[in-house]
């Protein structure tokens, strides 16, 4: 009887026997196609320039499909012109229209190249998916031009006069901009971003709403991912860390124009507070410039020192008061010997660098003070009714979560805590035992009640606080260290303080036996099966490849951020999976005046061509196609009636 209820439900869609085969027959069509192509990013830490250029260009596919299209046709110049254009269309426009170059005969060289273009990036789609990516006013046209017959004389001649009218009517600009959009929608097929788009980059935000506008988006969440979540909802630690990072690097513009943030009141209290001190070791880190909130250095150093205190008070009460999170290591602002001024570390005393911290009470150094308390409840609520940033966790949490399996492809942001003996590691929490995939799922639910529960659930301020220990916890895979020593690098000049040890699982990782480990506890075959993931920046320039355990391993983060590109030698990489293989794109570092289409090399090649059968995709739509298989015998065994409309 359930069967007959389903059947009699995909019966509304499909009322005779004549719908039903009809659409058999798409779906088998889409399964004989080639599978689209995806793309792999990891660790955009907020370099939105860098990332966009990525997208648009994806990643050099365009140049190279230029390349193929029109081989010696020709020159590079013009094949970088028009790649450019593709990338940039409307800037490319007004470009070409300042140096006056926008007449008749270049605008229709233009249209008729990206026509070419355009039908060489759809011919792996149907061209119902094709229309559906292009915009309703122009989808007339552009389908006609794309099935132009060039062996038939009157169709060349049809081919001609639709872009005479496009021209003569005035809207080839219009027409040049959109086909070059559509060029870009049409090269990459789904977009898959490994964690961290947040933190050290300037605008984050930015990215953000590219994403939002992009198509067939997933999100493995990062540490720097999860405490911007944790902070949307309200969690103090989370709050007071974002705000010390992106102070830290100068990200003025992120927290007051593209989320709104009042920072008033912590400029005026660490005015207040730190009158007297040049804050010298709280000098912000400028990579980039503010463009719309620029703030001295020297009130930026002193905001930096107060909102850095105020995270260590908030995450010291937060591990007193969560004991099962175990990390009492990790109460250093309670260790501080104020009158020998020094600091116990692991046992070990040590000079502080900075003793001057005048809203610290040595008899309950976890404490805030009121006007801390009363700053804190201002930038709480300043968080929880931004407009954007909200937008921006919503979308973190209905396109996002710990892990992905896609197309035998684990993707992952940082790693699966494990112990020495290649065992997945363990945490209890309440008496229960979470490890390897039975961990991720965990988090993942808890993760979505800090946001999604009311205020007033008593289990609320519970899941916020191990959003926070996620961002920085012992055995949190997306952190994957032994601990953050934040405090350590500010106050205590002995390096080997600051020295974070990595899970066993980085080590481990680069074994094939453990990648096959990790593919079976998450259901996926060893065979022809990839874990893909980022977190750590694989230092190219000291010839470390971001291929590991004998294939079976892709880390990718390559340093888009600046401020790891003199540790990896690169900006980035992208990985890259089509029909025929598997490749990286290695970038250079983003210069908006100079011309960088990245060095992409195939890392494996598909033992035979993949098609949309092949895929999960495909799966589903074998299941569509046995559903309907079950409604045309219904209708042919009298079980269900056709319901032909006259």
């Amino acid at each position: 009887m359930r069967d007959l209820d389903y059947l009699k439900l995909l019966s509304r869609e499909f009322p005779t026997i004549k719908a039903a085969s009809s659409e058999i027959i798409n779906l088998k069509a889409i399964c004989g196609l080639p599978k689209g192509t995806e793309y792999f990013f990891s660790d955009l830490h907020g370099e939105y320039d860098a990332f966009i250029h990525l997208l648009r260009s994806a990643s050099g596919v365009i140049r190279e499909k230029i390349n193929e299209t029109f081989d010696l046709l020709i020159s590079e110049e013009e094949e970088l012109a028009l790649a450019n254009l593709i990338y940039y269309p409307k800037k490319g426009v007004r470009a070409v229209k300042r140096e006056g170059r926008f007449t008749e005969d270049w605008q229709k060289i233009t249209i008729y190249r990206l026509v070419r273009i355009c039908k060489q990036c759809a011919s792996k789609y149907t061209r119902s998916k094709v229309r559906k990516k292009m915009p309703k006013e122009f989808e007339y046209i552009i389908d006609e031009l794309l099935h132009v017959d060039y062996n038939d004389e009157n169709k060349k001649v049809y081919y001609e006069e639709i872009i005479h009218s496009i021209i003569d009517g005035g809207i080839g600009e219009d027409f040049i901009i959109m086909l070059c959009d559509l060029v870009q929608n049409l090269t990459i097929d789904n977009l898959h971003i490994i964690g961290d788009i947040y933190d050290r980059g300037p605008r984050p935000d930015i990215i953000m709403e590219e994403l939002m506008n992009s198509h067939d988006v997933d999100i493995q969440w990062g540490n720097h991912d999860i405490s911007w979540m944790g902070a949307a909802c309200g969690n103090l630690a989370c709050i007071s860390t974002v705000l010390r990072i992106a102070i830290r690097y100068d990200c003025f513009d992120l927290l007051e124009d593209g989320y709104g943030i009042n920072l008033r009141p912590l400029s005026v209290f660490a005015a207040k507070v730190y009158k007297d001190d040049p804050c010298e070791r709280f000098m912000p880190r400028g990579i980039d410039e503010n463009i719309y909130d620029t703030v001295d250095p020297g009130l930026a150093a002193k905001m930096h020192k107060a909102i850095s205190i105020i995270q260590f008070k908030v995450e010291g009460q937060t591990i007193k008061r969560r004991p099962e999170f175990d990390m009492n290591d990790r109460l250093q602002i309670t260790a501080i010997d104020f009158a020998k001024g020094t600091v116990t570390i692991d046992g070990k005393e040590y000079p502080m660098r900075d003793i001057n911290l005048p809203t610290v009470d040595p008899k309950d150094p976890l404490a805030l003070t009121k006007e801390e308390e009363e700053l804190m409840r201002t930038l709480q609520m300043s968080f929880k009714h931004s407009t954007n940033l909200q937008r921006h966790a919503r979308f973190l949490y209905s396109h996002g979560g710990m892990y992905k399996r896609c197309n035998s492809n684990l993707l992952y942001h940082g790693c699966i805590p494990m112990k020495e003996n290649g065992e997945f590691d363990e945490l209890k929490i309440n008496g229960i035992i979470y490890s390897g995939k039975r961990l991720l799922d965990y988090i993942e639910d808890i993760v979505n009640m800090a946001y999604f529960l009311p205020d007033d659930d008593p289990m609320k301020e519970w899941c916020m606080d191990f959003v926070w220990y996620l961002w920085c916890g012992p055995k949190s895979p997306v952190f994957g260290k032994d601990k953050m020593a934040t405090f350590e690098t500010y106050f205590v000049a002995e390096k080997s303080t600051h020295k974070e040890h990595m899970n066993p699982y980085y080590k481990l990782s680069q074994k094939e036996e453990i990648c096959d480990k990790i593919l079976k506890e998450f259901g996926l075959p060893t065979e022809g099966s990839h874990i893909i993931n980022g977190h750590v920046p694989v230092k190219s320039k000291d010839g470390e490849s971001p291929v590991k355990g004998n294939g079976k391993l892709y880390v990718i983060d390559g340093g888009l951020s600046k401020a790891y590109q003199p540790k990896t030698g690169i900006a980035g990489y992208t990985l890259i999976f089509n029909s025929h293989y598997l490749a990286l794109a290695e970038h250079k570092p983003f210069d908006p005046n100079q011309e960088s289409t990245p060095k992409v090399e195939i890392v494996e090649r598909m033992r035979k061509r993949v098609m949309v059968a092949d895929t999960d995709i495909g799966k589903r739509l074998q299941t569509q196609i046995e559903d309907l298989y079950e409604l045309v015998e219904a209708y042919r065994g009298g079980i269900l009636k056709e319901n032909y409309k006259f």
